[in-house]
């Protein structure tokens, strides 16, 4: 099939498409199930083109053909690159790509002084949090920056806390100091480093813990009548999450089942 043919019949598959500005991460979905997820890093100059061939070949490694979408969904960061997704579901999948915003039909309330500013992640974020709990929650999401969500027990998003990531933290570090290399970011053997490499691993990491711990026993102390979740989510949430004294759940794709729950939302209006 050529990019610019549409198939005469749709698939009932969701594609479920998280642009931030390191990676976006795409699911598809079954129904409720993530059948397949995939990872790739953004650039805000890629073309329709040069994304829609991409996307067709994850899909053709897992031995999956386009038709199979019925449907997708978008949440973005970058909005450089929403064209060319919009136009990359268009072209290659043959289906309309929602975009999620302060506009969309959520299903919980935004209690913030300009709803246009808040991400669209950290309203998905807080959709599938909510829809999954039940409770108050506070998420962490680990990207590009970290940030810290709160929903209180009606499902209302109350706002956040927006931090430097690590990695940006850490290539700070390195940019500044000319002496000091670049390190992979992982745990450390102990907090005492014996070596640059250690130290700096041990400085990056303990140091981000104690930041993560430090915003959450703020908030904590702020809502003191609300009993939260708190959940971590983003690709350092696993190595945080399992260091920090709150961190309760590690859910890596709550981005993907928000996204998954407003559409299913939006379908049955």
């Amino acid at each position: 099939m050529s990019p610019i043919e549409r198939p005469e019949s749709r698939g009932d598959k969701l594609l479920v498409i998280d642009v931030g500005n390191t990676n976006t991460v795409l699911g598809l979905y079954q129904g409720e199930t993530l059948e397949e997820h995939w990872r790739i890093a953004t650039n805000p100059q890629t073309t329709t083109d040069e994304l829609g061939v991409l996307y067709r070949a994850l899909f053709s490694a897992v031995d999956l053909r386009p038709e199979v979408v019925g449907a997708a969904i978008v949440s973005s960061v970058v909005p450089p690159i929403d064209h060319a997704v919009r136009r990359a579901c268009r072209r290659y999948f043959g289906v309309e790509a929602e975009f999620v915003g302060p506009g969309s039909d959520l299903g919980i309330g935004v209690r913030y002084d300009n709803p246009l500013e808040v991400g669209a992640d950290r309203l998905v974020n807080a959709v599938a949090a909510f829809a999954r709990y039940h409770s108050p929650c506070i998420i962490i999401d680990f990207g590009t920056a970290t940030t810290f969500d709160v929903v209180d027990a009606e499902g209302t998003y109350l706002g956040g806390v927006i931090s430097p990531g690590l990695g940006v933290s850490l290539d700070a570090l390195i940019a500044r100091a000319a002496k000091l290399p670049k390190v992979e970011i992982r745990k450390p053997d102990s907090i005492m480093g014996t070596n640059t490499i250690s130290a700096i691993q041990a400085g990056t990491v303990y140091g981000y813990v104690g930041l993560v711990d430090g915003i959450v026993r703020r908030i904590l102390d702020a809502y003191p009548d609300l009993n939260f979740r708190i959940i971590g989510t983003g690709g350092l949430a696993g190595l945080i999450g399992q260091e920090s004294a709150f961190i309760e759940l590690v859910e890596p794709f709550l981005t993907l089942e928000g996204l998954r729950l407003i559409h299913e939302r939006r379908a049955q209006a």
